[in-house]
């Protein structure tokens, strides 16, 4: 299942999970890519619903998609909503990164960019703790 077919109410399919849960991370970094992922997907949807390119996205545009997003929806209070909110938010500096780095517009990110990319960021920031 690609990255645009993926069903709005699901946070991250089987083989998403499988692919991060392979990569050589920490539990930390594991959860920050599977947000990443998240976050991915609702700015692909968002830009898609609203005709603008995820770069051009207003953190208002983005709150209002997830405070609708049906997979977070049922028992989930505001107040987790705000904070889930500002995590897809954050997602953004290094789904950035990742555009900029690998010379592919945000729109066009694969999971496997994405999975490689936090990969090899803890990969450095392991190094840099032995050395």
């Amino acid at each position: 299942m690609t990255l645009d077919m993926q069903s709005a109410t699901e946070f991250l399919t089987m083989e998403e999970c499988a692919a991060v849960d392979q990569a050589l991370m920490t539990a930390q970094d594991k959860f920050a890519t599977r947000v990443a992922i998240y976050a991915l997907r609702s700015l692909k949807q968002i830009a898609l619903q609203t005709g603008v390119a995820i770069a051009q996205l207003e953190q208002t545009q983005i709150e209002d998609w997830i405070y609708q997003d049906a997979s977070l929806q049922g028992t989930i209070d505001t107040e987790f909503k705000k904070f889930f909110s500002n995590l897809v938010i954050a997602s953004l500096k290094p789904l950035r990164q990742i555009s900029q780095e690998s010379g592919v517009a945000l729109e066009s990110l694969t999971i496997a960019a994405v999975v490689g990319w936090f990969e090899r960021q803890a990969q450095a920031k392991m190094q840099r703790v032995e050395s």
